[in-house]
């Protein structure tokens, strides 16, 4: 048996719970550990709950506001590099620092009462040891220990590498495609999901409902999504439900209500997420942003591919023929349970632990 243990900022949009239940269905031991408890309300495992970080809004105003005051750039612009590397100005460093300092007891007590030295593979999610210095995996390093970072999206395009992290790491993940031409050693994996947890629509509601949930209105051209959304419904006479820092309970019956679910049409980032998944395995149409080297990449895809120049004529085509969007919700079921299905997924991340040479 197999003990692998995820550390993680938080338990963002429930994934470290697919993995958790991916390895122990496998016969594998699993636990995560999450250092501020999330927004959504995702469940919880091992949570070290440290002060000074959060998804909230203040904090993340703050991050903006140091970043545009000290650095001299927009939080959300991409950095340069092949990595990309994290290095603030000095003083920025100092402050992360002394926040660990803060947290250094808590850190240590849930160390030793959890026993998490004594995993044999160890997922940093994010790039983010407990430390930036990476004192935690590279202790973990030096005892044989199996080091793998996982990154998402914004921690690598916005942040960069974490170097101390970035030389130790045995295996580089990504569920992002266009984060793969940003590493030179970046391996891509789908994302889990228990697919397999909602029924498939049946019909098309009256009138047709169009529903977006965003957290982040920038990154999913959300404002763009709400006028033409606002304007369908004084044309076509559809209803749109805009879900906005919500917790998860309510985005999950909000999606359940509708017909098309827009994921993002923004193009700072490509592709799609968490959001597209819960919607394609309720057989719900998903409508997001692909460009032509996603497209390439997924050529099966059932997805509604729109843009900020045809979001609407895109939109009004499948309102005006209520039968594609059915047809699209099941072409997604089952596009999603082969390729996002946790029970399927989990297999392709072993391959990876074979190729590092974890014996699995």
């Amino acid at each position: 048996m197999l003990k692998i243990l995820y550390i993680s900022p938080e338990n963002t949009v429930g994934i470290l719970s697919y993995w958790k239940k991916a390895h122990e269905l496998n016969g594998n031991h699993c636990r995560f550990v999450t250092f501020y408890r999330t927004a959504a309300g995702y469940e919880e495992d091992i949570l070290l709950n440290l002060p000074f970080i959060a998804s909230r809004p203040w904090y993340i105003g703050f991050r903006r506001w140091m970043i545009r005051s000290t650095e001299g750039r927009e939080p959300y612009t991409n950095l340069e590099g092949y990595p990309p590397v994290w290095n603030p100005p000095v003083w920025q460093k100092a402050l992360w620092r002394t926040r660990e300092m803060l947290w250094r007891p808590k850190i240590n007590h849930t160390i030793q009462n959890y026993k998490l030295e004594d995993f044999d593979v160890y997922h940093f999610e994010w790039g983010l040891d407990f430390y930036r210095n990476a004192e935690f995996a590279g202790k973990m390093k030096a005892r044989g220990k199996k080091i793998i970072c996982h990154f998402h999206g914004q921690d690598l395009r916005n942040r960069g590498v974490i170097p101390e992290m970035d030389a130790i790491s045995d295996l580089n993940l990504t569920n992002e495609l266009d984060l793969t031409y940003m590493h030179p050693n970046l391996n891509y994996l789908f994302l889990p999901y228990d697919v397999r947890a909602f029924d498939v629509k049946q019909s098309i509601g009256n009138p047709i409902t169009i529903c977006h949930a965003t957290t982040n209105r920038v990154i999913k051209g959300s404002d763009l999504i709400i006028k033409t959304c606002r304007d369908l419904e004084k044309s076509h006479g559809i209803k749109f439900i805009l879900v906005e820092n919500q917790a998860h309970e309510k985005v999950i019956e909000f999606k359940r209500q509708s017909d098309i679910f827009i994921d993002h049409v923004g193009e700072l980032t490509w592709g799609y997420g968490m959001n597209s998944l819960e919607s394609l395995s309720m057989g719900v149409a998903s409508a997001t942003y692909l460009n032509d080297t996603y497209e390439k990449f997924i050529p099966d895809h059932p997805f509604i591919n729109i843009r900020p120049d045809n979001i609407k004529d895109v939109l009004v085509h499948y309102i005006e023929h209520p039968e594609l969007i059915l047809l699209k919700g099941k072409e997604g079921r089952e596009w999603v349970d082969k390729y996002h299905d946790y029970r399927n997924v989990i297999q392709r991340l072993y391959q990876y632990y074979r190729q590092i040479g974890v014996d699995i």
